[in-house]
């Protein structure tokens, strides 16, 4: 069971691939004063005597998750050590507990910055008369539970609290999340402007393109200057390993990534290459789906790349063909000499080149005590990547080798039957132009939120 819970944005229809614990951020506006006298402020000021969110807060030891002690006071308002356990408890269960101590101080270090960022989203929404009745809370909490377990709200609250976080803890999250969206849609989408002519050359643009390599990448993007490039190296270089040991990106994207696409798990969407710094363009250019990268070193930083999937532009993809399959599998007794099983296997392989045909499958299965599922709607591109090429080979009627283990058993696909996709023609008008929309609104969002650390008053324990 992982816990990187995915909430819906208050824009997308229920229907969208989820995004991961989402809070994004806006356009440049200043931070509303606050109504009580705010605590006093930390030594270090900038010249206009604004109070500077620390790039690197520091967090105070082991707390009692029983006991409520002020880690952060931002504007007035307390985060507490139970607040960051419960945070960080969702995103260490997501990796199965496969972090050193080293990155687990650094997650929760991270954890209070975005609990920082979190309260400051809350309280401009609050300050703009923006407020988010609990039943629309409960009701997006339903809908997480759902989602990823399949399950109730009590369901989730308990396993919530089973791996030492809190119903509540991800109820604020949803809150903010909501309340910073229509803080979004009423402060900045309005004065979002994308012409007619801009969608339809960028439409021309995607037709001069037809039949190039588009990739579908997630990122993280690491920021660094002069003297912090070392440090930030070392850093990205940890996230890497723990990546490459089974790490969620989407999570290490959510917490880590400073790029505006770090509110949706580092999802890139859909780019070419030529859209690219030549540093990532070059190394995506030889990478395959599923593969990682990095560090890269880029201007102002550096970037981690995975591939999420890789296509031709405005060209149908063979792995988009709909698949009727039937799996043909044998098992072994636990204990099973490998000698013995091969000598099965063997025998498997040679019963199924005899099959010719699905009409023939169940009869042959139960004469050599195979079993048989069937799936009659499955995209190519669900199967696994060394799957792929080999299903999309095979003529109606016909098997791939039998693959397995001692463990796992052996088994064949047969393919049954197969409906190849259309060709693509692309984003419609109106959907080129949410897409320019968006990336303008996700790109002013790093301001805003930049702009409310700059003035909010932060005291640390």
């Amino acid at each position: 069971m992982t816990s990187a819970f995915r909430l819906l944005p208050v824009s997308t229809p229920v229907s969208l691939r989820l995004t991961l614990l989402l809070g994004l951020a806006v356009a440049a506006m200043p931070a509303r004063a606050q109504d009580a006298a705010p605590p006093p402020p930390p030594a270090s000021t900038d010249s206009e005597g604004n109070l500077n969110l620390p790039s690197n807060p520091q967090f105070f030891g082991k707390m009692d998750p029983n006991h409520r002690h002020a880690t952060a006071i931002v504007n007035g308002e307390i985060i507490t050590g139970t607040d960051i356990d419960q945070r960080y408890a969702l995103f260490a269960n997501a990796n199965a507990g496969k972090l050193s101590p080293e990155e687990q101080d650094r997650l929760r270090a991270q954890v209070l910055r975005n609990l920082i960022d979190e309260t400051l989203e809350i309280q401009e929404a609050k300050g703009a008369d923006i407020t988010i009745d609990d039943d629309e809370v409960n009701q997006r909490f339903a809908y997480v539970a759902q989602q990823n377990m399949g399950k109730d709200p009590p369901a989730l609250e308990a396993y919530l609290t089973q791996i030492g976080s809190a119903g509540a803890s991800l109820k604020r999250q949803i809150r903010g999340e909501i309340a910073w969206q229509r803080l979004l849609r009423r402060n900045v989408q309005p004065f979002i402007n994308v012409s007619d002519a801009e969608v339809r050359e960028m439409m021309d643009r995607l037709k001069a393109a037809k039949g190039t390599d588009e990739y579908h990448l997630g990122e993280i993007y690491l920021a660094a200057t002069d003297e912090t490039r070392t440090q930030v190296h070392a850093n990205a270089d940890k996230i890497v390993e723990q990546l490459k040991k089974g790490g969620s990106f989407v999570a290490y994207a959510r917490q880590y990534s400073q790029a505006s696409t770090a509110a949706v798990g580092g999802d890139l969407g859909w780019i070419r290459l030529a859209q690219l710094p030549a540093q990532i363009a070059g190394s995506a250019a030889t990478m395959g789906p599923g593969q990682l990268a990095g560090p890269i070193e880029i201007p102002g930083g550096y970037s981690i790349i995975y591939v999420i999937d890789k296509r031709q532009v405005l060209t149908a993809d063979p792995r988009d063909a709909v698949l009727s399959l039937k799996q043909i599998s044998i098992s072994f007794a636990p204990g099973t000499p490998e000698k013995d099983a091969a000598v099965r296997a063997s025998g498997f392989a040679k019963a199924v080149k005899e099959i010719h045909g699905c009409g023939q499958v169940d009869d042959a299965a139960a004469k050599i005590g195979a079993n048989v599922v069937g799936n009659d709607q499955i995209k190519a591109r669900d199967l696994p990547v060394a799957l792929q090429d080999a299903i999309l080979k095979l003529a109606v009627g016909e098997a791939t080798p039998p693959f397995g283990s001692v463990e796992d058993g052996v088994r064949v696909l047969l393919l049954c039957g197969r409906d190849d996709p259309k060709v693509d023609n692309g984003p419609s008008f109106e959907q080129l132009q949410g897409q320019l929309e968006d990336d303008r609104v996700n790109k002013r969002a790093q301001t805003y939120l930049r702009d409310l650390r700059r003035d909010a008053v932060i005291e640390y324990n």
